[in-house]
C-alpha cells in the first residue's frame, strides 16, 4: 500500500513539474499608454457653445464648440469699410493720372511739331524751351501720382492681410475635433472664458492602443519594426491573447522602470518598445498591464 502511495505521489510530482516547465513566461511586460491629444484654445473669448464631456466620441473635424466672435466680426467690418475708402481713393488717383497722361500725350505732339518748326526757323528757342519744360513737369506729376497710387495699393494690401488674419482668428473660434476619438478628460465648461493655449480637453482614439514594454539587450536581435507579436492580458477567466505590431524600438538603453520590475532588476539596462494593438472591441484600457510574446 505504501509502495502504491509513493508511486502515486511521484507521478503527481512529475506531472506538476512537467506542467510548470511547459508554462511559458512572457518575453516582455508593459502597460497600455495614454496617447491622448491635448486640445487647447487658439483664441480668446467666451465659450458660447461647448458640447464636450468625458466619454463622448467625436469624428475628425466634428464640431465641438464655438468661442464668441462678435468683436472679431466688428473688426472685420471696420477693415472692410477701410478697403472701400482706399478703393475710392485709388480710383481718384487713377483718374488724375489719366488726365495728366492725356496732357502729356498732347504736349508730346506739340513738342514734336515745335521741334520741326524750330529746325525750319519758324519757332523760337523760347517756344522750344517752354514745351520741353511742360513735358518735363507733366512727367514729374505723373511720377508723383504713380508713387501715390503705389502707397494707396500698399495700404489696401495691408488691410487685406488684416482681414485674412481676422478670418483666420474667426475660424479658430470654431472648435473641431482634431482626430477620431473619445474624450478622456474635460477641463472647461460652456460660458467660461478661455485664452489662447488654455487646455480644453484630451481626446484619444481608443480603437487601437499603444503598449509600451521593455526588452533586454539580448532580446533585441529577436525583434524588428513591423513585427507581429502576441499580447496577453488578464481576463475574467484566465487570459486573453491578442495580436500587435511593433512600431517603435528605442535606440538608447535606459534603466528598467521601477513600476515594472523588482528592485534587483531595476539595476539592469533595457530598451523600450511600443506595440500597436487593435482595440476595436473595446476590451483594452489605458494603464492595463500585458505580457508580450515574440
Amino acid at each position: 500500500m505504501k509502495t502504491i502511495l509513493k508511486t502515486t505521489t511521484l507521478i503527481l510530482t512529475f506531472t506538476l513539474l512537467f506542467s510548470c516547465t511547459e508554462e511559458k513566461t512572457a518575453d516582455a511586460f508593459g502597460n497600455f499608454e495614454d496617447d491622448a491629444v491635448i486640445v487647447s484654445a487658439e483664441n480668446a473669448g467666451k465659450l458660447i457653445s461647448y458640447r464636450v464631456d468625458e466619454g463622448i466620441s467625436f469624428k475628425k473635424s466634428g464640431l465641438v464648440g464655438v468661442i464668441d466672435t462678435i468683436q472679431l466680426h466688428l473688426k472685420k467690418e471696420v477693415l472692410l469699410a477701410g478697403i472701400k475708402t482706399i478703393e475710392s481713393k485709388a480710383r481718384n488717383v487713377e483718374s488724375k493720372r489719366a488726365v495728366l497722361q492725356e496732357q502729356l500725350d498732347l504736349q508730346k505732339v506739340n513738342q514734336k511739331r515745335i521741334k520741326k518748326m524750330f529746325k525750319d526757323g519758324a519757332a523760337t528757342q523760347k517756344q522750344m524751351d517752354d514745351i520741353n519744360s511742360q513735358v518735363k513737369i507733366t512727367k514729374q506729376r505723373i511720377n508723383n501720382i504713380n508713387i501715390q497710387k503705389s502707397s494707396v495699393l500698399a495700404e489696401r494690401e495691408s488691410l487685406q492681410a488684416q482681414i485674412k488674419q481676422t478670418n483666420d482668428l474667426i475660424s479658430k473660434c470654431i472648435l473641431h475635433s482634431p482626430i477620431d476619438g473619445t474624450v478622456l478628460v474635460n477641463f472647461v465648461k460652456e460660458a467660461e472664458f478661455v485664452a489662447p493655449g488654455k487646455p480644453l480637453y484630451t481626446i484619444q482614439d481608443l480603437n487601437s492602443l499603444s503598449l509600451k514594454a521593455y526588452v533586454s539587450e539580448t532580446q533585441l536581435t529577436s525583434i524588428k519594426l513591423n513585427q507581429k507579436v502576441k499580447i496577453e492580458v488578464d481576463a475574467l477567466k484566465g487570459t486573453q491573447t491578442l495580436e500587435g505590431t511593433i512600431y517603435w524600438i528605442n535606440p538608447q538603453a535606459e534603466f528598467t522602470p521601477k513600476q515594472i520590475q523588482t528592485k534587483e532588476e531595476r539595476r539592469n539596462l533595457v530598451y523600450a518598445i511600443k506595440i500597436r494593438v487593435d482595440n476595436s472591441n473595446g476590451i483594452l484600457k489605458i494603464g492595463m498591464p500585458a505580457g508580450v510574446y515574440f
